[in-house]
């Protein structure tokens, strides 16, 4: 959700892509600033494609098989899925992982979550993601930082249209995270970007966590000085909120694949 020092924390196994600082700004867009957003988006992520490709080739270590076969969970999101404020491999991403490997359920993570992250840039820099993971399932954390920036529904609602859209169309399963905002627009607005979760989530016929921080929400204690972080200490609960929407989309492992390991 924040949108100062964000850290893009695509993670795919033990490569981590660290960007320099992003500053954005609140802003009140007409069409053409949404449009300048989206081509100003498309040519800094074209570039961060090149220098994440470059760093992965010198770091990655050989996957195994296994790792290599397995099939990809996708999550697209922002700084509550990117561990904004809290130390690395704590966030709720990371604990999926290892859920993941306790119930026995062979899939591999894709973290491509970034602090700061509008829809429209998970809108552009789904196609890259789409075509180098091949998720089976992608999770899409989405559309708060459009709200705090004031853009208009319409927009939003279009790109996660487009994600959604370019998710199934890779055959991937789709779930849609929902988000409730701060009433700084008033209650019009806040209620209509509330309800363009379940409303997408019913079109397309997609697993729908209505908000990721409902289980949280009535802590204090569990969020950062910013009040709008989940602290470590919350993210397990955060992963208990998503896993019930999540679990319907996974298969266990093949028979053979579990005799193999005993």
């Amino acid at each position: 959700m924040a949108s100062v020092s964000p850290r893009v924390t695509e993670n795919v196994t033990s490569c981590r892509i660290v960007s320099e600082p992003v500053v954005s700004a609140t802003v009140f867009p007409n069409d053409s600033t949404a449009r300048m957003e989206e081509d100003m988006s498309k040519k800094f992520w074209c570039g961060w494609r090149k220098l994440g490709l470059a760093l992965c080739a010198a770091t990655l270590l050989p996957l195994t098989a296994a790792a290599a076969s397995a099939p990809a969970i996708l999550v697209l999101g922002d700084s509550l899925s990117a561990e904004y404020g809290i130390a690395r491999d704590a966030g709720w991403v990371k604990l999926m992982e290892a859920r993941l490997r306790a119930e026995r359920l062979d899939y591999s993570v894709v973290n491509a979550s970034i602090s700061g992250e509008t829809t429209v840039g998970g809108k552009t820099r789904l196609p890259d993601l789409l075509a180098r993971h091949h998720p089976a399932v992608v999770i899409v954390e989405l559309g708060a930082n459009d709200a705090l920036r004031g853009l208009p529904l319409q927009t939003t609602e279009a790109n996660l249209r487009s994600i959604v859209t370019g998710a199934q169309q890779a055959r991937a399963g789709v779930l849609l995270v929902g988000m409730r905002i701060p009433p700084n627009y008033g209650p019009d607005y806040t209620e209509r970007f509330f309800a363009l979760y379940p409303k997408l989530a019913g079109e397309y016929k997609t697993r729908l966590v209505p908000f990721l921080l409902e289980g949280v929400i009535a802590r204090p204690d569990w969020f950062q000085q910013d009040r709008m972080h989940p602290t470590a200490q919350a993210q397990g609960t955060l992963l208990d909120t998503v896993w019930p929407q999540l679990r319907p989309l996974l298969k266990l492992k093949a028979p053979a694949a579990r005799a193999a390991e005993r």
